[in-house]
């Protein structure tokens, strides 16, 4: 099985690589208009379920016409052949990264790697980044007792991203605050942190958030932002204040 954890051209190399801005709106046109008025600002897009159940691949060719890649965010947790076909399907749409949920197990990890490993990719495409979420940001220890988990937060989080890396995934989707237990588990593995917000940042419906530059600092490879950009009176503005955050970050060896 080919190595598909590796960065390969897809290391960020500027502190703006490492920014992902997430396309989190409800219609075409407004991926559009983010995707024209963004694509200098950000090294990659974020697509979810919202916008992609009301665009699909569309919105995956805009942003390559745009010359920007594309992180396909939606958290696949199925048995380990229906997933293994979505992301064959996936793969030819040249995306970058995308997600399946910790809780699908290493069984369906490895069948979805398994069946990476069997496709013929146009040459010079690399195979996607595949990531596993571990907990979403938006839990915190209640939300996770009231779903049956009783182990402390950062110890489930620990077991799923161990669980997921031992089965072959590229890297983890979690809070920033979990890097330092994260981090030791796997030596090439990436972490993008999303709950990205600034001091005078509303939360929302987040619980575990940091700056951009607390997340590299912690060892986040990439961060994901949406509400703090999207909804800034002047988005342009907003992304270039948090590269320049980015740019103060020191990041670890």
């Amino acid at each position: 099985m080919p190595d598909l954890s590796g960065l390969g051209s897809r290391q960020p190399r500027t502190p703006k690589d490492r920014l992902i801005f997430a396309l989190d709106v409800d219609h075409y046109d407004d991926a559009e208009r983010l995707v024209k008025l963004l694509a200098p600002e950000v090294g990659m897009f974020k697509v979810g379920p919202r916008l992609f159940a009301a665009a699909g691949a569309q919105v995956l060719s805009l942003i390559h016409h745009h010359q920007k890649e594309v992180f396909l965010d939606l958290k696949l947790h199925d048995i380990p052949e229906s997933v293994a076909g979505a992301v064959r399907e996936i793969a030819r749409q040249r995306v970058a990264m995308f997600t399946v949920h910790g809780l699908g197990g290493p069984k369906m990890i490895r069948a979805l790697l398994s069946e990476l490993s069997q496709m013929t990719l146009i040459p010079g495409v690399q195979p996607p980044i595949c990531l596993a979420v571990t907990v979403l940001t938006s839990h915190a220890e209640s939300d996770l007792a009231a779903l049956g988990f009783h182990e402390p937060l950062v110890d489930l989080v620990k077991r799923l991203g161990k669980l997921a890396l031992d089965a072959g995934a590229g890297g983890l989707v979690a809070s920033g605050h979990e890097l330092s237990v994260l981090r030791p588990l796997a030596k090439d593995a990436v972490f993008v942190v999303p709950g990205i917000r600034g001091p005078n940042d509303a939360i929302g419906d987040q619980s575990r958030v940091m700056t951009a530059k607390e997340a590299i600092e912690s060892g986040a490879t990439w961060v994901v932002v949406g509400r703090p950009i999207r909804n800034a009176p002047d988005p342009v503005a907003a992304a270039r204040r948090i590269v320049s955050d980015l740019e103060s970050a020191k990041v670890p060896a």
